[in-house]
């Protein structure tokens, strides 16, 4: 059994609905065991058969495509308190990859237990299926950034959304928040050269809205960085 903590980290993050004390305990009683991975470790390689989700514990984690030409796209960032691939659960493989951005720590949950899980209550199917649905929204903006913002504003909403995130769970300190990202993680996150991501990051260095130094990004000016990224919260659902 995982520590209820980090489950707590999973809950803060979806406040609606409320589960019962018996409800977080079967989440918690639900995960067979907990497990690392080092950094850069590709821990689901697309199309492979999936018997688990993957709740992540510590650490960041990217799913990711890469182009036969060997560009790298990723496509979501996970942080502490997500799960990683609970839609592995109806679909039993996913046509991408996944892998630890950090040194990571994760707890698995057995399909058989998911299945329980919403066997024994609507509650907790509610808000596994609310999980699911929050991806997808997150995955509908990062389109938006790509297909629609240009370079400087992709970077800073990537910003604002991830110091969010991280806060909403207690791990931003004032306006910092650890980020540890490469450069060509930001680019490859963002559909950006690492050349281009470079520049673009020096530009909101100098018009003083965020920072962005051996892995740790501090937000200089809250409201500026969020105009300029046009950055509106509401797609996280923070109910």
């Amino acid at each position: 059994m995982i520590t209820s903590m980090y489950i707590d980290l999973f809950l803060k993050k979806h406040r609606t609905p409320v589960l019962s004390a018996e409800e977080v305990a079967a989440i918690e009683a639900a995960a067979i065991r907990t497990t690392s991975y080092a950094t850069r470790q590709i821990f689901i390689r697309q199309q492979t058969p999936l018997t688990q989700c993957t709740l992540l514990l510590e650490g960041f984690v990217e799913r990711f495509k890469d182009t036969p030409e060997g560009r790298r796209q990723i496509l979501a960032i996970h942080v502490p308190g997500d799960f990683v691939d609970l839609h592995s659960y109806p679909l039993k493989r996913l046509e991408h990859s996944v892998a630890a951005l950090t040194d990571i720590r994760v707890a698995l949950f057995p399909h058989a237990e998911v299945r329980a899980l919403t066997e024994k209550s609507a509650t907790i199917t509610e808000l596994l299926w609310k999980s699911t649905m929050i991806d997808a929204a997150i995955n509908r903006e990062w389109i938006v950034s790509v297909g629609a913002r240009g370079a400087a504003v992709r970077l800073a909403h990537l910003f604002c959304e991830l110091f969010v995130r991280l806060e909403r769970i207690g791990h931003a300190s004032g306006n910092s928040f650890a980020m540890p990202l490469t450069q060509v993680d930001l680019a490859d996150a963002t559909g950006l050269t690492a050349v281009h991501a470079n520049r673009m990051l020096r530009q909101l260095r100098e018009d003083g809205l965020v920072t962005f130094r051996q892995g740790v990004a501090e937000i200089l000016d809250w409201p500026r960085l969020r105009a300029f990224a046009e950055f509106d919260p509401a797609y996280l659902f923070l109910d």
